[in-house]
């Protein structure tokens, strides 16, 4: 469906048809809302994050004990496992091994990892010894040792997203394709929380809007205009922060089996989780993704639908290094570019401040603004298409919640 040049109103409105705003656009429709309209800019549903990443079900182990990304992330990867079940969507419970690949990650970081994956509920872990390692998981891997999640898994992203969408459908939502948005009011005279929303010349108003945009969440949200344009300098309410963008390169194996059977990751790196070896479920292997962060001097970075999508054969040299580092048997030419996705962070590197925190750690950031009823997300990047269906649990609890103040999380 497209917008026609008309006025509508409906009872809630989720703007971006990722798997975020799939699930939480089926979260408000199963609530009993009537009218729920899903706005998406692009001409289907989930061509921008959702599509272009690992499709990997995460355990929940690397994130601080408490924070939304921990707790959202175990809560969901039960959630999803229960939901592809049921619905007979893909998916393999395939466990992953984290590998150590010098003394220095087997005594400090392996242990520090698992003792903060107990800290967030997640039980599971195993520790293995190279010899475990060699004799009864991954004899091609070369390692110290390495910790292994069996709760690890990959899922069908798109066959996810269909069923979310069908189900939101068949609770009354309607998915509105090519409807980017141009302004948002979020009016609160004379008591009236209506919000006003203008897409490709069609004004629609809602009683509620959350604001799944992805990449272009930080955007939207600094568009969103109140009785106080957005927020005023006495509000206790920090500025909403900006969108950074690293892509992220995929490279493929071919011309080689894959030794793997299960999905194979470093210790974790600055940016992201490593170059790390996974399968889709065709059985098909690929490593990555890589950080390749974009200048934030670079015009695309305020504009991340001019990121270019293109995987630079340059970056192979680095995959192979890497690669090698836990597989060493990885043979010359046997990696081809394969795809590359975008992440929205709230930091980068070459910014020596930013409206959060200094820390390396950033945490989901979600947002229902004062006295509106407006839910905004930004920095959904890992682990979303996991904790997927717990955010959109969360994200309707702070729609539906009847207090004034503002409720900021992140």
């Amino acid at each position: 469906m497209t917008l026609s040049n008309v006025s509508y109103h409906v009872e809630a409105c989720v703007i971006g048809a990722g798997v975020i705003g799939l699930a939480t656009a089926r979260a408000l429709a199963m609530t009993g809302k009537k009218e729920v309209l899903i706005l998406e800019r692009e001409k289907a549903f989930g061509l921008g994050t959702s599509s272009r990443n690992s499709e990997v079900i995460h355990a929940g182990l690397y994130y601080p004990s408490g924070s939304l990304k921990a707790r959202l992330c175990v809560k969901g990867k039960h959630m999803l496992y229960d939901y592809c079940k049921e619905r007979h969507i893909d998916h393999d419970r395939i466990g992953k091994l984290i590998v150590a690949t010098n003394e220095k990650q087997w005594k400090e970081d392996i242990p520090l990892i698992r003792k903060r994956a107990l800290a967030n509920g997640v039980d599971d872990l195993q520790i293995l010894s190279l010899e475990d390692v060699a004799s009864s998981f991954e004899p091609e891997i070369t390692c110290v040792g390495a910790l292994f999640s069996p709760s690890t898994g990959i899922v069908d992203s798109h066959a996810l997203m269909l069923s979310l969408l069908a189900d939101a459908e068949e609770h009354g939502a309607t998915m509105v394709v090519d409807s980017p948005v141009d302004k948002v009011i979020a009016s609160n005279s004379s008591g009236n929380k209506e919000i006003i929303i203008q897409a490709q010349n069609t004004q629609i108003t809602c009683d509620l809007l959350v604001n799944c945009a992805g990449l272009h969440a930080d955007k939207i949200a600094r568009m969103i205009q109140t009785d106080h344009q957005q927020h005023p300098s006495n509000s206790s309410t920090s500025p909403t922060p900006r969108h950074y963008y690293a892509k992220g390169n995929y490279y493929r194996l071919e011309g080689q089996p894959s030794p793997f059977q299960h999905l194979i990751y470093p210790v974790p790196s600055s940016g992201g989780l490593g170059v790390h070896a996974t399968m889709d479920l065709g059985g098909n292997t690929r490593f990555g993704p890589d950080v390749e962060w974009i200048s934030p001097q670079d015009l695309s970075c305020n504009e991340p639908d001019d990121i270019d999508l293109i995987v630079n054969p340059r970056r192979s040299e680095s995959f192979y290094n890497e690669v090698r580092k836990y597989w060493p048997g990885l043979k010359d030419g046997a990696l081809q570019p394969d795809y590359a996705g975008i992440r929205p962070k709230l930091n980068h590197p070459d910014v020596v401040s930013s409206s959060l925190t200094s820390s390396s750690f950033h945490d989901f950031y979600i947002e229902k603004l004062p006295n509106a009823n407006v839910v905004n997300l930004l920095g959904m990047e890992s682990p979303g298409l996991t904790a997927s269906l717990a955010i959109a649990d969360y994200v309707v609890r702070e729609l539906l919640m009847t207090r004034n103040d503002s409720a900021r999380h992140g």
